[in-house]
Order: C-alpha cells, then sequence, then structure tokens
C-alpha cells in the first residue's frame, strides 16, 4: 500500500497534508508516529476514571494530531467528543466515546498495514 492508499482508504486529506508537511517522507514519517501516541489511551482510561477535565485534554490533543494529519474522520468525531467534554463533565450523548474509538481503531488498522507493507 502507498502512502496516498492509506489516506484514502482513510477518506484523509493526503493533498492538504503533503501541502503542509511539504515532502511525502515528513507526512510518512508523522502518519506512522501517530501509532506511538498515547493521546487516545489517555483519553480511555481518563473517560474511565470520571476524569473529565483530563479527557478533554487528551480529547483536544488527539483532534489536534488528527488535524494535522488530515485524518478527517477521526478529527471529525473527536471534535464532537472535544466539545462535549469543554465543560469538564460527563457527556450527555454516551456514543461520542464509541465514535471516536470505532474511528481511532480503523485509522490505526489502515496504518499498521502501510507500516506492514
Amino acid at each position: 500500500m502507498t502512502l496516498r492508499e492509506c489516506y484514502e482508504k482513510l477518506q484523509a486529506d493526503y493533498d492538504g497534508t503533503l501541502g503542509r508537511l511539504c515532502s511525502e517522507k515528513l507526512v510518512e514519517k508523522f502518519t506512522l508516529k501517530f501509532l506511538a501516541d498515547d493521546s487516545y489511551a489517555l483519553l480511555e482510561e481518563s473517560m474511565a476514571a470520571g476524569n473529565y477535565n483530563e479527557a478533554f485534554r487528551a480529547a483536544h490533543t488527539l483532534k489536534g494530531v488528527s488535524l494535522n494529519l488530515g485524518f478527517t474522520k477521526l478529527f471529525e468525531v473527536s471534535d464532537e467528543l472535544t466539545e462535549a467534554l469543554r465543560a469538564g463533565e460527563k457527556p450527555e450523548n454516551d456514543t461520542l466515546l464509541g465514535k471516536v474509538e470505532e474511528e481511532y481503531q480503523r485509522t490505526v488498522d489502515v496504518i499498521q498495514e502501510l507500516q506492514n507493507g
């Protein structure tokens, strides 16, 4: 799988990301580094512990990383969760974390496909 194919499979913004990072090597480097980002793990832990301020911070970080890498679908769901957590309270919509989890896992799976050639 090529990097462009990876982005197409994710319905992500390859051209925009390439424009920001100016080199396919950098796009690939940071796409693969996404696998080591701990924002999602921190989000899950914080939500489970009821620490909604920390969950907000983790969701906001995940949203920013997703935006910078052009992961449009992950950005959209993490943005929705970020806004629901902004007040530091449990979100009224219980499905938001599940949406983020589903899109996060899909993103990781596709990036691992890229990584494994």
